[in-house]
């Protein structure tokens, strides 16, 4: 009786390891998931501040969106706090804040542009050029001329981004004649070019590779 005790003790041991095992295992899995989908929420918001300058005006080469700040932080720890407990409650709580100020930059994203053109940069950064071209195309079919218009240059960067500068360049014509910033194909080059280049920094920036394979 006393083996038949001890060989249990020994297995509520074990599976007491285990439990312990599998939690820290799927906690480990979900910190790194939520870790993974912060990283994409900042890089499409940046990205879509990008694409928002397009649209609306403003520096390209810049990747704030219209004030919105993406990386970082939010606010600085106050003074004085002591013990690990408190310190810990002090970040989740910075952290909590600093969701939901990306939630509600995303969602005012998502209303400039459209859903359509904002799922399609989403995919554009991710080298997803198939997905970020269906996307493209139905945004510039838009009645929105503000979300046609991200949808046509979603289409111009998903191009140029793939190695296609040919199929970006034959979209020229229209980009002149919906974006009141464009009057001329050479401009329209240019603009097109800060803005890749951007695009592959903002990746860099977040340790995604630069350029798709």
């Amino acid at each position: 009786m006393r083996s038949n005790r001890i060989r249990k003790v020994i297995e509520i041991r074990l599976i007491a390891i285990l439990c312990v095992a599998i939690l820290t295992a799927c906690s480990t899995h979900s910190a790194k998931r939520a870790g993974e989908g912060a990283t994409m929420g900042a890089v499409v918001g940046a990205a879509g501040g990008m694409v928002s300058a397009l649209v609306f005006g403003g520096n390209v080469g810049e990747a704030a969106a219209r004030g919105a700040v993406w990386g970082g932080t939010t606010g600085a720890v106050a003074g004085g706090i002591s013990g690990a407990q408190q310190d810990q409650t002090k970040k989740a709580q910075q952290e909590q804040v600093k969701k939901a100020q990306q939630e509600k930059n995303i969602e005012k994203l998502k209303k400039e542009l459209g859903e359509d053109a904002f799922n399609g940069l989403a995919a554009l950064t991710k080298c997803k050029h198939e997905v970020a071209l269906g996307y493209a195309r139905t945004a510039a079919k838009s009645d929105n001329k503000d979300h046609a218009l991200a949808g046509l240059w979603l289409e111009v960067l998903t191009y140029a981004d793939k190695k296609e500068e040919d199929k970006a360049r034959q979209l020229f014509p229209d980009l002149i004649t919906k974006d009141s910033k464009i009057s001329v194909e050479a401009q329209a080059e240019e603009t097109m070019r800060k803005a890749l280049q951007r695009l592959m920094d903002i990746r860099g920036e977040y340790n995604l590779p630069k350029t798709c394979g």
